[in-house]
């Protein structure tokens, strides 16, 4: 059964690829199917339901040819699982991964409605004026990476000690990504909670990661965070928006409308021909929800204007 889905999983990839080069596949391209590499440590494992796993009585997982194995759970499953997929990542840690059917769980109406304007500086600020300080978890533990990573190229390559320093500088970088994850969850799910609606800006983060600013970019984890707010959205019964990324929402003014002039990173504060002085980041967030309400209203047939 295993090897028939690992079968089943190489007819997807290649039909996807060529599905991606003749354009009936929507998407960035996708590349040819190729093999894992040797350095990679990652394994992962699934079975379908016709593999006959199961959940014991006792709460632990029966996996054919392998026995029960005892499980951590950090929830329970709300149905039956459909598969099962056992990963092993780089830091050596075991993680089972159930597919189930989750029915929707929609949340209380709200009235509120949020804009979010997505930064580096501050990591979001709201079109109420509430911001997200940015954690920058991996700066804060740069230093710790750093020493890791020095001591695992010290070490010949094939031995032993390099194998145990490859392991700590893997749990390393879990434990920030773990963290990050975890933060990002809290966020998203406190917001969810509190708006009707949230609209963001379509950031493109490949694009941002290509610049000097690669390494704070990835640090943020924009996507992952507006990936989990439109996750939940669906989930809870929200909506959920992107605008567009090539709207002036830094220039233009929230009171008047009136775009100006292009402001360099360096300027935090403006004022518009209006008289109005605006912070840069809390205009961006006003503009952002005037323009999330515009797209939805005109997909409804009405009409609205952007400035506020």
């Amino acid at each position: 059964m295993v090897l028939q889905q690992a079968l089943a999983d190489l007819h997807t990839a290649y039909r996807n690829f060529f599905a991606s080069m003749t354009g009936t596949r929507t998407g960035p391209k996708i590349a040819p199917p190729r093999f894992r590499s040797r350095k990679d440590t990652r394994q992962a494992i699934r079975f379908t339901r016709n593999a006959r796993f199961a959940i014991t009585p006792g709460g632990k997982l029966r996996l054919p040819k392998i026995g029960d194995i005892a499980v951590r759970w950090s929830r329970e499953l709300p149905s039956e699982p459909s598969s099962v997929t056992v990963i092993q990542d780089a830091a050596g840690r075991y993680f089972a991964s159930f597919v189930v059917a989750v029915d929707e769980q929609p949340l209380p109406p709200v009235e509120a409605e949020v804009g979010i304007d997505l930064g580096l500086a501050v990591f979001a600020v709201l079109s109420d004026g509430r911001t997200i300080e940015n954690p920058r978890f991996l700066r804060r533990t740069e230093r710790r990476l750093r020493k890791a990573q020095q001591a695992l190229s010290r070490k010949q390559q094939g031995s032993a000690n390099r194998a145990k320093a490859r392991l700590r500088v893997a749990k390393a970088h879990a434990r920030v990504a773990d963290t990050r994850r975890d933060w990002a969850h809290k966020q998203s799910t406190r917001i969810i909670r509190e708006n009707q609606a949230v609209f963001v800006e379509d950031l493109c983060v490949k694009g941002l990661a290509r610049t000097r600013l690669a390494k704070s970019v990835h640090d943020a984890g924009w996507g992952m965070f507006t990936r989990m707010l439109e996750d939940k959205a669906a989930r809870y019964g929200r909506s959920f928006h992107k605008v567009d990324r090539w709207l002036p929402s830094t220039r233009r003014c929230s009171v008047c409308g009136v775009v100006g002039d292009r402001k360099p990173l360096h300027v935090r504060i403006w004022t518009c021909g209006c008289g109005t002085t605006h912070d840069r980041d809390l205009n961006a967030a006003v503009n952002i929800l005037a323009a999330g309400r515009a797209e939805r209203l005109n997909a409804c047939g009405g009409a609205v204007s952007l400035s506020a």
